[in-house]
């Protein structure tokens, strides 16, 4: 497999292949100009020239110049007077159209002939009847020019594309200096796994820009390794509780001392409850690993019908608390599945702390969900952190439960686009509030 060339490198060619396009384009029109203005000058000459033998001619007072005329470098070089008819001494090939001059016929021109290996720009004029004036000087100087300005324009093509290639990798260099660091970053975070790392902005263009976010994604990062390092911790000190009890009634009851049949079935109802709390423990824990995003295929969901379906339910689960609802339609784009989960656990967490007889009202109103208990409520101190994973208030460490249940609310509120909020009932008690956005 072929390794591709270094970004810089591209860059710094690109740079070259522009400017040499470019300074082709304007050698190629500097050379039409030059090429066409050096043979309107020539040709300007020969009609002044041609204008002032004709004056002479009608003066009387030109001389015929002789056979090495030709050979000068200079106006007046050569001229020489044609007939209609062929034949007579001449300086350089006579062309038939200038006969045709001659002879009336052709309208005066100019052109090209070679005489002793030089090449000559010819203008014909008529004079008379019967007889035309060719002017005629060397054009091999205009070829000699045009050949110098053409060597001198394709260095001059070759030394800017040479600098700007060199300019070019520069730049390149420069301007890709925060995607080396960028590079140099991930390379660092690759071997050393620590998302703590960040890059030194500078400037405000777009690679600093692109810098800048990438600190934000490292930060999100770090903040996301952070959160799941402490997960496992927590999860770790709370497993670790229910699984010393349930070794210690296992290894209970595989003692050698027989045990009464009162008291195996306490130890055996004991690790029933152990193995229902730890399985609740797991199942919020899993709840928990999903994260905050919403399913991948989110769906229309009358939030109502949910609340309602998780009272009914609540009912039946604390036949001792009184459970009131007042619902409205709201539908809600996201999982029903994990709403119903949030819901629940507000149910659950209002009933706990209900004292026997007590009533938990549930609202649902403007795409407001609120649920209020009679119980002790939550301490200002507390508010802060109640909805944290595995935090419980020091007032209520005795009270059954892992923690876990209201940051799955906060944590299913996130992923719906809501906010989960704590306060006080107006008659005493918590109320928890999911303040869902506008549909």
């Amino acid at each position: 497999m072929r390794r591709a060339l270094p970004l810089r490198t591209r860059l710094a060619a690109l740079a070259a292949l522009s400017v040499a396009v470019a300074v082709a384009a304007m050698a190629f029109a500097a050379y039409f100009f030059f090429d066409r203005e050096l043979a309107r000058q020539l040709d300007v000459g020969l009609a002044r020239e041609s204008n002032r033998i004709l004056l002479q001619l009608k003066q009387g007072d030109w001389y015929r110049p002789d056979e090495r005329s030709c050979q000068w470098l200079a106006a007046p070089a050569c001229a020489q007077l044609v007939t209609a008819a062929p034949g007579g001494p001449a300086l350089f090939p006579v062309a038939p159209e200038a006969r045709g001059v001659a002879a009336g016929t052709r309208a005066e021109f100019t052109g090209d002939v070679v005489a002793g290996g030089l090449a000559l720009r010819v203008r014909t004029v008529p004079v008379r009847p019967g007889q035309a004036l060719q002017v005629a000087v060397r054009s091999d100087q205009v070829a000699q020019s045009l050949d110098r300005i053409r060597r001198v324009l394709l260095l001059a093509g070759a030394g800017g594309v040479v600098l700007a290639c060199g300019c070019g990798y520069l730049v390149a260099r420069a301007g890709l200096r925060p995607l080396a660091r960028i590079t140099g970053a991930t390379r660092h975070i690759a071997e050393t796994r620590d998302p703590g790392h960040r890059i030194t902005v500078r400037g405000r263009d777009e690679p600093a820009e692109l810098a800048r976010h990438f600190n934000t994604m490292l930060a999100a990062l770090e903040e996301s390794l952070t959160a799941q390092r402490r997960l496992v911790a927590d999860a770790s000190h709370e497993l670790r509780t229910p699984l010393t009890a349930l070794r210690s009634d296992i290894d209970l009851l595989t003692l050698g001392t027989p045990l009464t049949d009162d008291r195996r079935r306490q130890v055996l109802r004991r690790i029933g409850d152990q193995f229902e709390e730890l399985t609740r423990l797991v199942d919020d824990l899993i709840e928990l690993a999903r994260g905050d995003e919403p399913r991948p295929d989110p769906e229309a969901v009358p939030l109502e019908a949910v609340v309602g379906e998780r009272v009914e339910l609540a009912r039946r689960h604390w036949p001792g608390v009184t459970f009131t609802a007042r619902l409205e339609p709201a539908l809600v784009t996201g999982s029903a599945e994990r709403l119903a989960r949030a819901v629940g656990n507000l149910l659950d967490n209002a009933a706990k702390f209900s004292p026997a007889g007590g009533t938990v009202a549930v609202e649902l109103t403007g795409r407001r969900l609120t649920v209020r208990d009679e119980g002790p409520g939550v301490a200002e101190a507390d508010r802060a952190r109640v909805f944290d994973r595995f935090y419980r208030a020091p007032a209520m460490r005795g009270v059954p439960g892992s923690g876990l249940g209201l940051a799955i609310v906060a944590q299913v509120a996130r992923a719906h686009g809501a906010r989960a909020e704590v306060g006080s009932a107006p008659g005493g008690g918590a109320e928890f509030v999911v303040r869902f956005p506008p549909g």
